[in-house]
């Protein structure tokens, strides 16, 4: 496993914290040649800043608009001549239910969560097939499971499980697969992106102990053993896949 990833060049969204940063740690110390985008530039550079030269390409993007979205996977072209992995781990997450959730907050959730993802697919495609690589989503065990007041997040990460499903469809003959990990809580910023205050985020992870069965919530590094497994040939069998990840969380009932 040590150099897996040689001569393998992924793309990872949201690589400036959480999920997407440990994911690309793990995948440069396992061989890869790696874009890391984000919209926060200056702590992009602080996950590079360890990285072997040459391993890498920053791109600072905002991913709901359409221009970023060509411009990263140009610039990977550009800059390393290929596509072997696309890892979709960007996102948002905020609250709202069905009677006070505003077509604005909607369409965002969709559009940072589901649009941008879906698209940036379709851009690294013909790269994808014509390298047999493959796609992993970063969704949520909200995507299989409903939650009470986080509805249009609940919405947007089943969006992207059934995109992943069907895509999978799509393009395994063409020899790509696609896969998607569902984590439940985990350790990360994307509640205090979200505007959750620190002592109530301490809180609702303290919580978080007593609906998670396996009595804890997730690291980063957990979730990136996973997606680099599904990313790797050792999956090479494992097409349109959701996995739950999420100590046991989405086989408990409401608590």
């Amino acid at each position: 496993m040590e150099k897996e990833f040689h001569n393998k060049v992924f793309i990872i969204t949201g690589a400036s914290s959480g999920i997407g940063r440990a994911t690309a740690i793990m995948a440069v110390d396992r061989g890869a040649e790696i874009s890391l985008v984000s919209r926060r530039e200056s702590e992009l550079r602080t996950v590079a800043s360890g990285f072997p030269a040459g391993a890498v390409e920053i791109i600072p993007a905002d991913l709901t608009k359409e221009e970023d979205r060509r411009r990263v996977v140009n610039r990977t072209l550009e800059r390393f001549g290929v596509i072997d992995v696309l890892v979709n781990a960007a996102g948002i997450i905020g609250s709202g239910t069905i009677e006070n959730t505003t077509l604005e907050f909607w369409d965002r959730m969709m559009d940072v969560n589901l649009r941008s993802l879906f698209h940036l697919t379709q851009l690294a495609l013909p790269s994808l097939i014509e390298r047999k690589g493959n796609i992993v989503n970063v969704s949520s065990v909200t995507g299989v499971r409903a939650f009470p007041n986080v509805l249009a997040y609940c919405v947007s990460k089943a969006g992207v499980d059934q995109l992943t499903h069907c895509a999978a469809l799509e393009l395994g003959p063409k020899g790509v697969r696609i896969n998607a990990v569902d984590p439940g809580v985990v350790v990360t910023n994307l509640h205090r992106n979200s505007g959750m205050a620190e002592d109530s985020y301490e809180k609702f992870l303290e919580h978080s102990k007593s609906t998670h069965p396996i009595g804890r919530v997730g690291k980063p590094e957990e979730i990136a053993e996973l997606i680099l497994f599904l990313a790797s040939d050792r999956a090479g069998w494992i097409n349109g896949v959701s996995y739950s990840i999420d100590g046991g969380r989405a086989q408990t009932c409401a608590r």
